[in-house]
């Protein structure tokens, strides 16, 4: 986690008063979104709600576990992932099989500009230190970078929408997705491969999960069995934050009819409809709730703010626009394309996984040359 943050280092945790009146607040805000979008809508947010809690209140995340496998060989973190993502997948398989007109799965097309954008993605979410999920968390706990960088992040995802056709028409294979009991076998297959090479390349020790991993990554399949189940469609982060720029274009006059995206029937209906009845808008904003909730229970939003050079933020606002970009030609970041991609047999998530894995090796070795590492 990085040292900056917008709140002093003398933040107190609020008192059991404040505590009630919080939880009660929560409570009405999902009950009332119930009421106007309706009970599916209401449950939804409180799944995301549910999202932010675990990732903040764990303190795990998707970009960490990887920096740490890469720079100190711990495999733990990433372990937790492939066990998270196989619980959801022996689940997530057998109902998209008996369910297909009412569940869809997380399924893209493998192209030239998915694998880059998977790489140019993993590189920069290391340079920020989050990536879609993670820079929602962080920006929800009062993380300075986080915050700075999620706007560009929403930018990036909208214009890359906007220009995803161009990219897709560079050349993409069909979409390939792995179903029923044998694509189960073969998913989990394909996880255990990646834990064991994990395991022979991760130091000694580091198979050992901690609690909060064990707790993560329960409280995570779980939530992404109910999202799939409720919303009819796996966790995703990327398309809530173009849509949302999108709506302000509209909102100013600006037209969308030059993009093949977003005058697609579904998504200007999307454009046009309350964002209470998007999905991905609404776990979006509860995971931001959900880790502003930790972070205030636990001592208030913030940490000390450590003293990054003027460069650092040009990098931060770079990359935020780099990651939404990006995250738009590889279908999705490591929520849509890896954690849920995989867990719903899409063949793109492995491929998405392994360029993604390379990219964020070279953005680990980007991040101290662009001033990125606090000083105190």
């Amino acid at each position: 986690m990085t040292t900056a943050s917008f709140a002093p280092a003398t933040a107190s945790a609020p008192g059991l008063v404040p505590r009630a009146m919080m939880l009660a607040f929560v409570a009405a805000l999902v009950f009332a979104v119930a009421l106007l979008a309706g009970p599916r809508s209401g449950l939804v947010l409180l799944i995301g709600l549910g999202f932010g809690l675990t990732l903040e209140g764990f303190n795990f995340g998707f970009t960490g576990p990887w920096r740490g496998m890469i720079l100190e060989r711990d495999a733990s973190g990433l372990l937790a992932q492939l066990l998270a993502i196989a619980i959801i997948a022996c689940a997530a398989l057998p109902l998209l099989a008996a369910n297909g007109a009412e569940l869809k799965g997380a399924h893209a097309p493998i192209g030239l500009a998915m694998i880059g954008g998977a790489f140019v993605f993993g590189a920069a979410m290391q340079i920020v230190l989050g990536c879609g999920s993670g820079t929602l968390v962080n920006a929800g706990s009062g993380n300075a970078i986080g915050a700075v960088a999620l706007p560009f992040f929403a930018i990036g995802s909208f214009a890359g929408a906007y220009h995803l056709s161009w990219w897709t028409a560079l050349g993409s294979l069909p979409v390939v997705a792995l179903e029923g009991a044998g694509g189960l076998g073969i998913t989990l297959l394909g996880l255990a491969g990646i834990a064991a090479l994990a395991l022979m390349l991760g130091r000694r020790g580091s198979h050992r999960l901690p609690a909060r991993y064990w707790g993560a990554l329960l409280a995570l399949a779980a939530l992404g069995i109910l999202h799939l189940v409720v919303a009819g469609q796996p966790w995703g982060v990327v398309y809530g934050l173009g849509l949302w720029v999108a709506k302000g274009v509209v909102a100013v006059g600006g037209d969308l009819s030059g993009s093949v995206f977003w005058s697609a029937p579904g998504n200007a209906a999307q454009v046009e409809a309350s964002l209470l009845t998007d999905i991905t808008s609404l776990t979006d904003l509860g995971l931001i709730g959900g880790a502003a909730l930790v972070a205030w229970w636990r001592a208030g939003l913030g940490s000390p703010v450590g003293i990054l050079p003027a460069r650092a933020w040009v990098a931060v606002i770079v990359a935020g626009l780099v990651l939404g970009y990006s995250s738009r030609l590889a279908f999705g970041c490591n929520i849509g394309a890896f954690f849920s991609g995989i867990a719903t047999g899409s063949a793109h998530g492995w491929v998405w996984f392994v360029a993604a894995f390379a990219g964020s090796w070279a953005g680990i070795r980007l991040r101290p040359r662009l001033g990125l590492e606090a000083r105190r």
